[in-house]
């Protein structure tokens, strides 16, 4: 079974959708690029997969709606990172502080021994610990970033997770980071995490990272060819 089928998701006003008809199944180790013009509906299908907006058609998670799951729990396993994270009160810290409070987080570590875990998530990929504890609003976006992502991946809840361009902000060195350990954790048989769908606009990135590229326009997503190494 695919660990998320989706089934004629479309999204949009009558007359006016953004996309319509998309259809695909996401399977174990699949990283998927999804690309496309600016404005297409990329960040929109990333929301409508994990239950964020209003849409129709089905998603099935291990083949069950996010009705049937509960949607807390849902947003846990298929997990969306904005491409630039919402400014939050507080400090990264408190942040996953409250998340380890949340009844749908459940984890087998402590709040404190998670923490650390994030904490260590973020230095693989560059981020001292002090940053943990500065206010949101004083970090640059290539932190916020680097923040969210050793979030998503270090609470090891989600299964899929759907990436709204991760490394936009980030230099070469940061994207190479958050490259190779992405595909470590989907490697991984220690991770949860099985799957990530990645939205970006470099063609270079997406024949480093990707097993599967679709390409969204005119309303519509279709999977491609790969193009050759």
């Amino acid at each position: 079974m695919s660990i998320l089928e989706v089934a004629d998701v479309a999204s949009g006003k009558p007359g006016q959708q953004i996309f319509s008809g998309v259809n695909f199944a996401v399977n174990e180790s699949d990283v998927i690029a999804l690309q496309g013009r600016s404005g297409g509906g990329k960040t929109t299908l990333l929301k409508c997969l994990s239950n964020l907006i209003v849409h129709d058609g089905r998603v099935l998670y291990r083949g069950k709606t996010a009705g049937e799951h509960g949607i807390p729990y849902f947003r846990t396993k298929v997990s969306y990172v904005p491409q630039r994270p919402p400014i939050l009160p507080g400090s990264p810290r408190d942040f996953v502080s409250a998340l380890y409070a949340l009844g749908a987080r459940k984890s087998p570590n402590s709040t404190t021994t998670g923490i650390q875990s994030i904490i260590e998530m973020g230095a693989t990929l560059g981020l001292e610990e002090c940053l943990w504890d500065r206010e949101w609003a004083s970090l640059s976006g290539g932190e916020s970033q680097r923040a969210a992502l050793a979030v998503a991946i270090g609470l090891n809840t989600a299964e899929i997770l759907l990436l709204d361009e991760p490394t936009s902000a980030l230099d070469p060195k940061s994207t190479a980071a958050v490259e190779q350990l992405l595909l470590n954790e989907v490697r991984s048989g220690e991770s949860s995490l099985k799957a990530i769908l990645w939205i970006t606009h470099s063609e270079e990135q997406a024949s480093r990272v990707a097993t599967r590229l679709f390409q969204m326009g005119g309303g519509a997503c279709k999977e491609v060819e790969m193009p050759p190494v």
